[in-house]
């Protein structure tokens, strides 16, 4: 005879632990709300009005901004409530600390975060697309996202290419700088809107460098920042996938992508192919350690979110789709390239967020 069993009941919150938690929540909720307001205020251009630290009356932002002064006057009061900027009761001014235009106002620092709010703003735009893709199993493909991930990606990741790309994670290389200043051949894949490629180009004018990305949209821009950047005469963008583009390069450079390809082993053994003799593949990938254990972290946290709604997806939708996801750990990257046909794999440099890899034939 077959009896119907209740199902167990989960015992009831500790009300010092729900607290605790509630506590992180309305933490974690105004972070979430903030966010908009800071995509607001760059995309308008309020943080830059504010960049001199002049103490500002939301009606003189709003005059310099060609905004309205009820609504600068809100934003300017939930900036408070965060600490993104300063209030003064008795004179009901506001304005920005140099660290805080350092963060928002000042797209050339190396604390420049701005950018990273486009990205997240993609997370919850494309929410629903990774949703599907949780249910049938495929991916999502990087081209099918929001366009403000494209330029948030760049925006987010060039302070960091600005402050260590040449300072240190090239010297880092065996070799490479003296190569580069002779004028060696680089290839730049995955090279979006070219942040990376005309940081280089700038620093070694008699290097010539290619810049490779499978996505049309962001080589157009690439090309426009070239031009804008004045390194045109060293530099050029063209349309290929990691696994197709030509020629034979002295360095070949993945910055933040490599997890992201559906065949990464097959994105390695391109890169074999395309190297001379002597040649050396630098490998730049979100900073992860090899143990989740030891990714439970600030850091980890915003990299799995990524990972989750980008990273993951963009594999999945791709041949192989081997899903490495942003925190991979360099075990498995390691794999990656050595069955890509290299025997020399090494981390060269590392900061907070970013692990430099230098691999040789």
């Amino acid at each position: 005879m077959q009896t119907d069993t209740a199902p167990a009941l989960s015992p009831p919150p500790d009300p010092d632990k729900l607290d605790i938690l509630l506590g992180r929540m309305v933490g974690d909720l105004g972070a979430i709300a903030t966010g908009a307001l800071v995509v607001l205020g760059d995309r308008l251009g309020l943080y830059r009005a504010m960049k001199s630290g002049e103490k500002l009356s939301p009606g003189e932002l709003a005059r310099r901004t060609g905004t309205r002064e009820r609504y600068v006057r809100e934003w300017l009061s939930g900036q408070a409530a965060a600490g993104y900027v300063n209030y003064d009761e008795g004179s009901n001014l506001f304005w920005l600390t140099p660290e805080q235009v350092a963060v928002f106002a000042d797209e050339a620092s190396p604390a420049a975060m701005a950018g990273a709010f486009e990205v997240v703003s993609s997370l919850w735009l494309d929410e629903p697309k990774v949703a599907e893709a949780f249910r049938s199993g495929e991916g999502v493909a990087w081209h099918d996202h929001s366009k403000c991930l494209f330029s948030g990606t760049e925006r987010f990741f060039r302070p960091g290419y600005n402050a260590n790309l040449v300072a240190g994670w090239l010297p880092a290389l065996d070799g490479v700088v003296a190569k580069l200043e002779a004028g060696a051949r680089v290839a730049d894949v995955g090279c979006g809107h070219g942040a990376s490629t005309i940081v280089m180009a700038k620093a070694f004018p008699h290097a010539r460098f290619t810049g490779f990305d499978y996505h049309a949209p962001s080589i157009a821009r690439a090309r426009e920042a070239a031009e804008e950047a004045g390194v045109s005469g060293n530099t050029r963008f063209e349309v290929a996938p990691a696994k197709n583009f030509t020629g034979t390069y002295d360095l070949v450079a993945f910055f933040d992508c490599l997890h992201d390809m559906g065949d990464p082993i097959g994105a390695a053994a391109h890169v074999r192919e395309r190297l001379a003799p002597d040649g050396t593949w630098m490998i730049v990938e979100p900073f992860a350690n090899d143990r989740l254990a030891d990714n439970l972290n600030p850091v980890g946290r915003i990299y799995y979110a990524a990972s989750t709604m980008i990273c993951t997806p963009a594999s999945l939708a791709q041949e192989v789709g081997l899903g490495l996801g942003a925190q991979a750990g360099e075990t498995r990257l390691r794999h990656v390239v050595t069955a890509g046909g290299f025997t020399s794999f090494r981390r060269a440099a590392e900061t907070p967020f970013n692990i430099v890899f230098e691999a040789r034939p």
